[in-house]
């Protein structure tokens, strides 16, 4: 398989994820998707989210035939490294700010076999690494792709991924701003999105 068709036909796998992901996200589809699998519904969509994940790293490595290196990028391994490893660490630090339960839909199963209410929807951040930039989780992402990207895999990854994570989180704005209106609206003219070039900007 030339590289061509390898990029080609990984590209093409982003795609699937890309759209599966934003139909199920979709306002009328999670309002089915709601009625018909009540409180497991947020866990169901982070399993297959999960599945078709593995499934397109499994298709990349079989495609790319487990990677190549790429220069200038191997030559540059020590540097990414550490980029990978300051977005690692940025990570996990950003996901203790956040109601991983509700996050991953086991509080909303347990809120139900509890007999409880549980929004899936969690309230709207705007303290922590949320002062710097208005996707955090994001931005860890991006350090943790192209920290890894000295092969041809991984450089594929990095660029359909981040494309991936600037188009999902357009979606993501907008269902942000039906939620919480001109709060939220604020909140972007004064937040960067990715990169906290205005420093601590709340």
């Amino acid at each position: 398989m030339t590289p061509e068709e390898a990029n080609g036909l990984y590209a093409l796998a982003w795609l699937s994820f890309g759209v599966m992901h934003s139909w199920l996200a979709g306002a009328r589809t999670k309002d089915r998707m709601r009625a018909l699998l009540g409180p497991y519904y947020r866990l169901i969509y982070n399993i297959i989210a999960a599945l078709h994940l593995a499934a397109i790293g499994a298709f990349g490595a079989w495609t790319f035939d487990g990677g190549r290196e790429v220069a200038p990028f191997n030559e540059w391994r020590g540097i990414l490294t550490l980029l990978a490893v300051v977005g690692w660490a940025a990570l996990i630090m950003v996901l203790r700010t956040y109601d991983l339960g509700r996050l991953l839909g086991t509080a909303q199963v347990r809120a139900h076999k509890a007999g409880m209410s549980f929004e899936d929807d969690e309230p709207l951040i705007t303290s922590g690494f949320h002062i710097y930039v208005r996707h955090p989780l994001y931005a860890a992402g991006f350090l943790i792709l192209w920290g890894a990207a000295w092969t041809d895999l991984a450089l594929a990854t990095a660029l359909w991924g981040s494309l991936y994570l600037v188009i999902g989180s357009r979606f993501e704005e907008r269902r942000l701003r039906r939620l919480y209106g001109d709060t939220y609206r604020d909140y972007c003219r004064r937040v960067p999105a990715f990169i906290p070039w205005r420093g601590k900007a709340l």
